[in-house]
C-alpha cells in the first residue's frame, strides 16, 4: 500500500461530520490537527454560519471544508501546489459543495488583487516559508471579521493594531490564535 493512501483528514462537525477525505503527500502540507480544529470551531461556533470565508494556503482544505460543513455561505480556497489544489477540487465535487471555489496559484498574488472583505480568514501558511506577514499585510478586513492565524513557535508576526486577539493556545511546535478586527486603529 502506498503511503499516500493513508493521507486522509476527517471533518469533525456539521453536515459532513465524520466524512474522510484524501489529500496528497506534498512537502509542507500538514492539515490542522483534529483537536486544534475542534478548539478553533468551538471558538467560532457563532461566527461560521453564513460567513464569507477565505482559506489562504489551504493545503488539504481542512479548515475551509470544516467551515463549509458548518454552514459557511462561501469559501474561497487558495492553494499553490497543483496536486493539492486538484485534490481539493475533487473533494469539493465529492461533497457536492456548490458554494466553494479553488484558486490554484500563489496566495499572495491572489490577495494583491482580491484582498477582501471576508467575514472569516484562515492563515496557516507552510512553516518557515516567510508567507504569514505578507499575507497579514495584504488583507483588507471589515470590523467584526475574524482571523485565525497558525504559526510556528518562535515566529512573532506583526499584527495590525485593529486586530484584537480574542483566543490563543500554543504548543512547543506552534501557536494558534483568533483575532477580531476592531473598528479603529486605537
Amino acid at each position: 500500500m502506498s503511503k499516500s493512501s493513508n493521507q486522509q483528514l476527517r471533518i469533525i462537525g456539521g453536515e459532513w461530520r465524520s466524512r474522510r477525505l484524501r489529500f496528497p503527500e506534498v512537502d509542507g502540507l500538514r492539515p490542522t490537527l483534529d483537536r486544534v480544529r475542534e478548539t478553533l470551531f468551538n471558538w467560532l461556533q457563532f461566527d461560521v454560519e453564513g460567513a464569507r470565508v477565505l482559506d489562504a494556503f489551504a493545503g488539504s482544505g481542512a479548515l475551509g471544508l470544516e467551515a463549509l460543513s458548518r454552514g459557511a455561505r462561501e469559501v474561497v480556497f487558495l492553494e499553490k501546489h497543483p496536486k493539492a489544489a486538484l485534490q481539493l477540487q475533487q473533494n469539493l465535487q465529492t461533497l457536492q459543495a456548490q458554494n466553494a471555489q479553488v484558486w490554484a496559484g500563489d496566495a499572495l498574488n491572489w490577495l494583491s488583487s482580491n484582498p477582501g472583505p471576508y467575514d472569516l480568514v484562515f492563515l496557516d501558511p507552510p512553516f518557515g516559508a516567510q508567507l504569514l506577514q505578507p499575507a497579514i499585510d495584504a488583507l483588507v478586513l471589515v470590523p467584526g471579521a475574524r482571523v485565525y492565524v497558525e504559526h510556528e513557535a518562535g515566529l512573532i508576526p506583526q499584527i495590525p493594531s485593529r486586530w484584537q486577539e480574542i483566543k490563543s493556545k500554543k504548543t512547543k511546535e506552534f501557536h494558534f490564535r483568533l483575532f477580531e478586527v476592531m473598528t479603529s486603529e486605537n
